[in-house]
């Protein structure tokens, strides 16, 4: 029996049919898709424009510029965010203040403020695993302006709040293991009259060899169009093994227990008591691929550092994530099921 994959691309035939027809019209770069593209990403955040970029760290490099950060400026962000995100400042020449989370896992306000008074210019906001913050009001109040990383996080919800209800401008990688996949890049999106410009010329100065190519954008948009049945699919398998550990109480989910939050499945985390490598083991006993959670985060090397990151040292420490995807088979399911089910 072969080990249940930890992650495998939601491609459907309407997506390669997409892709197929744009190298049928040999309209593969940069184009017209493309504009559709960014033009629907923008409508789900409720965004007034954006572009779409080829590369991750091109679309964050910009991004710091055009928050008007210059070389030595510090940007908070939290411990949790992925560690791609150290060589993108360190292209800009931008310094990582490095904060805790706070229960819901968004980055403590109070040690933002902390870091305002010791020259602070900007936030970046990452949500792990689908998550959202119960309000956004603490983080506009802040008046940094606010990046907003919503990679993980497209297709959840919680009250009123959204992905892209905060940021100035916002960011989605579309890679592989992404909700919304193009199978590489990133969307940058904004409804700032100042700042949509500015992304515009910094992405056509160099096209087309930044930009996203049609190609790419073709499987987005169709992504794009699926994502309602794609995240109702994770959701309920989020739901599945959540309840079977709830049943053991043994271990704690990594999430938001509220009522009012509605996840996306983008993956599924348990903060366990043991050492994570022998959970993982445990796993594969079951044919089952498990990984550390927080393994290439940007706070990774400080997961015993208690004293300045308290919230956030279990997750960096002990948290470990299961196979979550849209072509997870019944058994497949069942059989993560029932590891999640008996761990420690």
């Amino acid at each position: 029996m072969a080990a249940v994959k930890f992650q495998k691309p939601a491609l459907f035939r309407k997506d390669m049919d997409a892709v197929l027809q744009t190298m049928v019209d040999e309209k593969i770069g940069p184009g017209e898709k493309k504009k559709l593209f960014v033009k629907s990403f923008a409508s789900y955040c409720k965004k007034k424009d954006g572009v779409a970029l080829r590369s991750f760290i091109d679309a964050v490099t910009i991004a710091l510029k055009i928050l008007g950060l210059s070389e030595g400026d510090y940007c908070a962000i939290s411990v949790l965010s992925p560690e791609i995100y150290s060589e993108a400042f360190r292209r800009f020449g931008i310094k990582p203040y490095l904060v805790d989370v706070d229960s819901e896992m968004m980055p403590d306000i109070d040690a933002i403020k902390e870091g305002m008074e010791k020259g602070v210019k900007a936030l970046l906001l990452f949500y792990p695993l689908g998550l959202l913050p119960s309000s956004v009001n603490s983080f506009k109040e802040l008046g940094l302006p606010i990046i907003e990383d919503i990679t993980q996080s497209v297709g959840s919800k919680y009250g009123d709040v959204y992905p892209g209800a905060v940021g100035d401008i916002v960011i989605a990688a579309t890679e592989e293991d992404s909700i919304v996949s193009t199978a590489g890049g990133a969307v940058l999106l904004s409804d700032r009259e100042d700042y949509i410009p500015l992304l515009k010329k910094e992405t056509s100065d160099y096209s087309p060899y930044i930009e996203m190519a049609d190609m790419n954008a073709a499987l987005g948009i169709v992504q794009l169009e699926k994502l309602p049945t794609v995240v109702q699919r994770r959701s309920n398998i989020w739901r599945t093994y959540q309840g079977e550990v709830l049943k053991r109480n043994r271990v704690k989910v990594f999430g938001i227990g509220s009522v009012d939050f509605e996840i996306n499945g983008y993956g599924f985390s348990c903060i366990v008591n043991e050492r994570p490598d022998d959970t993982i083991a445990l796993a594969l006993k079951y044919q089952v691929t498990a990984k550390k959670t927080f393994s290439k985060a940007i706070g990774a090397k400080y997961q015993d550092r208690f004293d300045k990151f308290p919230k956030a040292v279990p997750a960096l420490s002990r948290a470990v994530s299961f196979p979550l995807y849209p072509f997870l088979s019944q058994s497949e399911i069942a059989t993560v099921q029932k590891v999640v089910g008996i761990l420690r």
